[in-house]
């Protein structure tokens, strides 16, 4: 027997049994998104290589170690998008998007990276980002976090905590780095491999280590907001203000410095203590810079992303997300001729009654076994259709969620029985669609 096909190392199949909480997100999300004026936009998942080495930084682990690149046949050396941040702002570019104007945007998908795999980090993930691009002023910073704080309290989850820093100008930051350098090259025989390699390219992720034994030695070096322009200085205060009037809470971690180049003054993390040691569940900040760097005006820009697995994990140890659908109606068939008619009449039940979901036993078995399937489908009431129920213009209609019998009620009439007997039975068992399409595959 040959071996199975197993999914590659790193990414992941999503579950029926799993989709619920996946699609409670994204509804909420995308009300989220549109509410504070945000329009969706969808952008390639495969990028030029050079895109992803201006924007993130050719210093960075992203560029150096975790990018899916690849060249095609035409000869292009082509990326699987590690984020998307650098794509929209490409899309924006390209297509003339910023002339004059701002925009608010977001999007959803799939991003690769090369990473070790464990618990909350894959090498294929999901994530909704947000951008907005062409606002310079901290209201918008503000805004973006409050969008972010009405996430967390639409889907009740309150183990998540709000982590606050300011970068500052690229030209404060180039002065804080060489005193950093200067601190971390005095100490450089307590340096481990990562970070003496990050010394010679982007001393600012030594303070991004996660490795315990970096610690102390981290804690005694400079801090960034003491190198802070006035403008940045004065940028940070009226955030918090706008923070504490928004009631807010926060902390601010002078050590936050986000692990992509293109940031400037504001970044924030949305952290919890329930995943582990993967505790970010939503990361962002300004990167006032990037369209310029890449080939656009000027422009003032800020944004996040929010990892979708993570936020799904901490929706189901909340008991917080949806259990996956279920039908509402399973219509168990007897016969040749109700075979055909059963067909059909889920089809007029669909549209009669729209966003009830209907199930027709497909595949045969006796009414033992089909009724064994509805019960485990979730659905409230079955329908039972034989040869016999159709010579008298019936249909038998059995509630499944409490003890009752069977009744007949004429076909032209069974939209709106179906519809008052809804109103009046238990919730749908929550046993899931998963197990009946299983019990239908196997017959």
């Amino acid at each position: 027997m040959s071996r199975s096909l197993q999914p590659i190392r790193g990414m992941n199949d999503v579950l029926p049994s799993e989709i619920g909480a996946w699609q409670q997100l994204e509804r909420t999300a995308r009300a989220a998104f549109e509410s504070y004026g945000y329009e969706e936009i969808r952008v390639p998942i495969v990028e030029q290589t050079e895109l992803f080495q201006r924007s993130i930084g050719e210093h960075t682990d992203i560029v150096e170690k975790e990018m899916y690149s690849f060249r095609d046949a035409g000869g292009d050396a082509l990326t699987l998008r590690p984020e998307a941040t650098a794509g929209i702002v490409r899309a924006a570019i390209s297509n003339g998007l910023l002339r004059g104007a701002r925009l608010k945007l977001w999007c959803s998908g799939p991003m690769f990276r090369h990473e070790r795999p464990q618990k909350g980090r894959y090498r294929q993930f999901y994530q909704l980002d947000v951008e907005a691009l062409g606002f310079a002023g901290p209201d918008i910073d503000a805004e973006l976090i409050a969008l972010g704080a009405r996430l967390w309290r639409e889907l009740k989850l309150t183990r998540v905590r709000l982590l606050l820093n300011s970068l500052g100008t690229p030209a404060a930051r180039a002065v804080y780095r060489e005193r950093l350098v200067e601190f971390f090259q005095a100490h450089e025989a307590a340096l481990d491999e990562d970070s003496r390699r990050r010394l010679s390219g982007n001393a600012l992720r030594i303070l991004d280590s996660k490795n315990p034994q970096m610690r102390a030695l981290i804690e005694r070096a400079p801090v960034l907001t003491e190198y802070l322009d006035p403008e940045s200085q004065a940028h940070f205060a009226q955030l918090q203000a706008n923070l504490d009037a928004l009631g807010i809470p926060y902390e601010i971690n002078p050590r936050l410095v986000r692990g992509l180049d293109y940031y400037s003054r504001t970044v924030f993390e949305w952290v919890t203590d329930a995943l582990g040691a993967q505790d970010a569940v939503c990361s962002g900040g300004r990167y006032d810079g990037l369209v310029a760097q890449l080939g656009g005006e000027p422009t003032p820009a800020i944004g996040f992303a929010l990892g979708v697995e993570r936020v799904a994990e901490l929706m189901r140890q909340a008991s917080s997300a949806a259990a996956p659908a279920v039908p509402e109606l399973y219509i168990v068939v007897g016969g040749e001729r109700a075979e055909r008619e059963a067909l059909r009449l889920a089809e007029l039940l669909r549209d009669a009654l729209p966003g009830r979901g209907v199930l027709v036993n497909l595949g045969g078995g006796n009414f033992k076994a089909q009724f064994r399937r509805a019960d485990r489908s979730g659905a409230r009431l079955a329908l039972v259709l034989g040869d016999g129920e159709l010579e008298r213009g019936v249909a038998g209609v059995k509630p499944l969620r409490r003890e009752a019998g069977q009744s007949d009620c004429p076909l032209e009439l069974l939209a709106a029985r179906i519809s008052s007997l809804l109103a009046q039975e238990p919730p749908a068992k929550a046993a899931g669609a998963a197990a009946a399409a299983d019990d239908l595959r196997r017959g």
